[in-house]
């Protein structure tokens, strides 16, 4: 069965996971969805991921963080869906949480956080808010 947008069970498979206080996820692995997990390694609000190949298309296995039991993953939103895409320029880029959260930018130089675009002087279609 084909999923209709990827992104957002993603999502939804960190924020259950991070709910549940699992301490690790399974996502069947795409190139985008490769590119936001290193941001949130890099980020610092996942542990640690790998991805295993498998017969079809592989899997990211993330393991999430904890601080004083409670998920450092507080908070995740889909800005950008199919029927309704969110563009901005490099001036417009919003700030999540005034800047204490993190905005994932898809641009033609890559997928990347809102203060690197800024930085770079790109815009592009802001995916998702991450908090």
């Amino acid at each position: 069965m084909s999923m209709t947008d990827p992104i957002a069970d993603f999502l939804t498979r960190l924020r259950n996971a991070a709910t549940a206080r699992q301490r690790r996820v399974d996502i069947p692995a795409s190139n985008l969805k490769r590119a936001i997990t290193k941001i949130l390694y890099e980020q610092h609000y996942i542990d640690k991921y790998s991805e295993m190949e498998t017969a079809t298309q592989g899997t990211i296995r993330i393991y999430l963080k904890y601080y004083n039991g409670k998920p450092v993953l507080s908070g995740l939103k889909r800005i950008s869906v199919p029927g309704r895409r969110v563009y901005a320029g490099a001036t417009e880029l919003p700030r999540v949480l005034n800047g204490l959260g993190v905005a994932i930018v898809s641009t033609n130089r890559g997928v990347m956080t809102d203060k690197d675009a800024r930085r770079l002087n790109v815009g592009g279609e802001i995916i998702c808010y991450i908090w």
